[in-house]
């Protein structure tokens, strides 16, 4: 059984996300200028960009060090499959 690292303390800067784009919404709905929802949607995902490196950060400390260990190979394979992940959403 895997365990895995709580990503809990992310919480917060989550609901703050949802609450960023819950405002988008209400933008769109409001017609409100093209240039102020962009703003707002930047905003979002800078926040989202965020949270990615805080749950990324603690892969590599806990999921990836303890699941390689010390086998080079393994520890090539798994960053390997971390800039796969990256390059996809750049």
């Amino acid at each position: 059984m895997h365990h895995h690292p709580s990503h809990e303390k992310q919480l917060p800067a989550l609901n703050r996300a949802a609450g960023q784009i819950e405002a988008v919404k209400r933008m769109v709905t409001d017609g409100r200028y093209c240039i102020d929802i962009l703003t707002q949607l930047r905003a979002a995902r800078s926040a989202l960009k965020s949270i990615e490196l805080a749950v990324l950060e603690t892969h590599m400390q806990s999921c990836l060090q303890r699941s390689a260990g010390e086998d080079e190979a393994k520890q090539a394979e798994q960053i390997a499959e971390i800039m796969t992940l990256l390059k996809k959403y750049e």
